[in-house]
């Protein structure tokens, strides 16, 4: 083919016929596969917000990334942490928590931002710095509320003190290299990083109910938009500013990993579409299909399906474009990613649509170019370096694992899911595990592992009236799940044998030297798990019956742990020597300080 030898990329394919018409297309050309990680190893799998520190304005931020990942690296050797989506959010009264149904996936909630590592903070004097200090003390409350009262993580809350701050500190003037730095972001964001700007703009003026705006702001090219992005320009300024700093210090977090000697690093979280109203609908309206839901069909666990709200992706759309709208995202995912796990990776097969107004039962399946999706996310991690993990958990169309596998895209492996299905239903020998892929005890949307030893996330659901069927049959049921783990684990020498009391904190353990057994590449140690946390940190299914998305990482006595006490805790010591020890064992007293992932 002429194009056999063109480097990795897009190109863009001119026809030309004799009579003088011309065509143009896009060429991808990429990798067969995406990087593979440098080495096999074990990290963290957190929920940012919820790990706070002595410094934190009431939830995480990247400070305390930057902080958990180097000390992570250099004290337990893990080779990465993951984090929850850290997209920006819809804003609202109150702010929807969950980070999977963001504005815009494409630029970072300011949300996350540590404002006392803005270089700008240091110079603020005067009247900007009693501000910036008064703000800091209202911001030790919120933290103290939640670390020590018991309170819930507000993310309004926490919004409203830094946006206030941040507000102050721009009236420090930038230095000469900093303002450069700040021009050249612009610049390379181009038409995107503006048109999110001025969402944001108008959104402060009008209100997130587009509804509600005047006449012509719906549409990102009309006459009205420009007009009023000239009023706003302010405005746009300043939420640019913001997605620099955001920009920065998600550099920083990364920086700080690969430099604790992670073999990954950061790996950020991918959702699986975005809010009808949000940034990102608003500047592409005819890449998405209206009046259209993401869902789930109905299924042994829902039979009456899901519609998750979210518009789907037009596949004719992403083909005319040469997919440039998910070139774009995933390139802005990546650009400080040592891995991208992919939400629902399956959406790059198919999705099932649900039109408005009917039950997800009405829905249906349209397909995507796999192919093409698949390579461009191939392209982008290629360029970046960075490994990609699909969550493959739910129902999974026939091939699919099969496709991911022979383009290099991990997989996720829970251990309470991995079974022998197909023959005895006992649990899949370590040895029958897949390799690529992140094995891991459980996942945000499912209970911790403490949780699922004990029994709690039954007796959970039974207050909340999300059980199916008798109680007493659910506890059963669980409790012989449990129980048949439990003797497995005995049986491969993880764990004593049954005689004495149970001792919750070696179970725990010796599911995690379980999967340390397994070839998998990646084992991913659910941070709660390290703690004894025993709550959920989103239960599938409520909205407000639960608190999901704004629980403090807690030890097994129900208060929150700082991220400070967690350098501190015996238990997680314990749980990461296993990590770090290997499968058959706790970790060699002589073993150097710092051992990295092998």
């Amino acid at each position: 083919m002429p194009w056999a030898g063109l480097p990795p990329g897009a190109h863009l394919l001119t026809a030309r016929a004799p009579d003088g018409r011309t065509a143009d297309a896009t060429l991808l050309v990429a990798p067969a596969r995406v990087p593979a990680p440098p080495a096999s190893c074990h990290g963290l799998l957190v929920q940012l917000y919820s790990l706070l520190s002595a410094r934190s304005w009431g939830m995480g931020d990247l400070g305390d990334l930057r902080e958990l990942a180097d000390w992570a690296g250099r004290a337990h050797g893990c080779g990465f942490v993951q984090v929850n989506p850290l997209h920006a959010a819809v804003p609202g009264t109150p702010t929807d928590p969950s980070p999977y149904r963001p504005s815009s996936r494409r630029f970072p909630d300011p949300v996350h931002l540590r404002v006392e590592d803005v270089p700008e903070y240091a110079y603020a004097a005067g009247a900007d710095r009693a501000e910036l200090d008064s703000l800091a003390g209202r911001a030790a409350e919120l933290r103290e509320g939640v670390l020590r009262k018991g309170e819930l993580i507000d993310r309004d809350a926490v919004w409203v003190l830094k946006r206030q701050a941040l507000e102050t500190v721009r009236r420090v003037p930038l230095g000469p290299g900093r303002q450069a730095a700040f021009d050249a972001f612009r610049a390379g964001g181009g038409q995107a990083l503006e048109d999110h700007a001025v969402w944001c703009a108008l959104v402060e003026r009008y209100g997130a109910d587009r509804a509600q705006w005047p006449a012509g702001l719906d549409d990102p090219r009309s006459a009205a938009t420009a007009r009023a992005r000239a009023g706003l320009a302010d405005r746009v300024a300043f939420h640019t500013w913001l997605a620099w700093l955001t920009d920065e210090q998600l550099a920083a977090a990364q920086r700080a990993a690969r430099g604790s000697g992670m073999a990954v690093g950061v790996v950020h979280d991918l959702a699986v579409g975005v809010h009808p109203d949000g940034a990102d609908a608003w500047a592409q309206p005819g890449a998405y299909a209206r009046g259209m839901s993401v869902g789930a069909p109905p299924d042994a666990f829902n039979a009456r399906g899901q519609d998750w709200g979210l518009p789907p992706w037009r596949p004719d759309a992403l083909a005319a474009s040469g997919y440039a709208p998910y070139r774009e995202l995933l390139r802005a995912l990546l650009r400080h990613a040592g891995a991208l796990r992919v939400d629902h990776v399956m959406g790059l097969f198919r999705l099932w649509w649900v039109p408005a107004g009917l039950p997800p039962t009405e829905g249906t399946y349209v397909r995507y170019d796999a192919d093409a999706m698949l390579a461009v996310l191939a392209l982008e991690a290629h360029r970046a370096g960075a490994c990609v993990i699909g969550e493959d958990l739910g129902t999974v169309e026939p091939g699919v694992r099969d496709v991911l596998a022979r383009r290099g895209v991990f997989g996720t492996s829970v251990l309470w899911f991995e079974r022998d299905w197909e023959g005895t239903g006992r649990p899949l020998p370590p040895e029958a595990w897949r390799a690529d892929c992140v094995a891991t005890a459980t996942t945000h949307d499912l209970p911790s592992t403490a949780a699922r030893l004990g029994g709690d996330h039954v007796e959970l659901r039974h207050r909340l009236g999300l059980l199916t069927g008798p109680v007493e049959e659910e506890r059963e049921r669980d409790a012989r799940d449990v129980r048949e783990w439990l003797a497995y684990l005995r049986e491969l020498g993880l764990l004593d044998a049954a005689g004495g009391p149970r001792d919750e904190e070696a179970e725990i353990r010796a599911v995690y030297r379980f999967l340390r057994r397994t070839p998998a590449r990646m084992t991913g140690v659910w941070l709660p798990d390290a703690v004894g946390d025993r709550r959920p940190q989103n239960l599938p299914g409520t909205w407000d019956q639960y608190p999901n998305w704004r629980l403090p990482v807690a030890g097994a006595d129900g208060r929150p742990v700082a991220l400070e006490d967690l350098a501190a805790s015996p238990r997680l010591g314990a749980l990461m020597a296993v990590l770090r020890g290997g499968a058959d064992g706790e970790e060699p007293p002589t073993a150097p300080p710092g051992a990295r992932c092998v």
